[in-house]
């Protein structure tokens, strides 16, 4: 079970994320060995499972989550969107190598009823030496109904 960093000393370092491959890392913290980002306990969401190429967080938006109109924030459907597609690029990046995202993009297709459990699946698309491409999906787990869709690009970079 993942665990969530609680202060800035307990996460990863750069030398111990330099030592794994990005899918052993996102391992780790699917394992709990390393821990998950912070934001993920304010939003109330969590590493579900980790796959070559593939990335999903659940989660259940909370009345903390509302925007003025009491409905979802766009920013929440964001960051689980940025967190399940950076991830799945993550998976591919090598030892010795770190990412960061470029850019997102993000489609609300329907409101997410609060309180609703959904499953945010990010996929890869390309996997290069210098960038990697993924697209996802929020969707109800219940229900399967599409709430939202997203892509990302990131830059692949090796510190030095």
């Amino acid at each position: 079970m993942a665990k969530i960093a609680t202060h800035f000393d307990d996460l990863a370092t750069i030398p111990e994320l330099l030592s794994m491959s990005g899918l052993e890392f996102m391992q780790a913290m699917l394992e709990g060995r390393i821990p998950g980002p912070p934001i993920a306990q304010q939003l109330n969401y969590h590493l579900h499972s980790v796959d070559p190429g593939r990335v999903a967080f659940r989660g259940t938006p909370l009345f903390d989550h509302c925007n003025p109109m009491g409905t979802v924030h766009g920013g929440w459907y964001g960051t689980l969107l940025d967190s399940c597609l950076a991830c799945a690029v993550m998976t591919t990046v090598p030892k010795g190598s770190i990412y960061t995202t470029m850019e997102y993009k993000v489609n609300i297709t329907r409101a997410i009823p609060l309180g609703t459990e959904v499953e945010a699946v990010g996929t890869i698309q390309h996997a290069g030496r210098k960038s990697g491409v993924s697209n996802g999906e929020i969707r109800g787990i219940a229900d399967g109904r599409l709430y939202a869709t997203g892509s990302t690009t990131c830059m692949i970079m090796t510190p030095g």
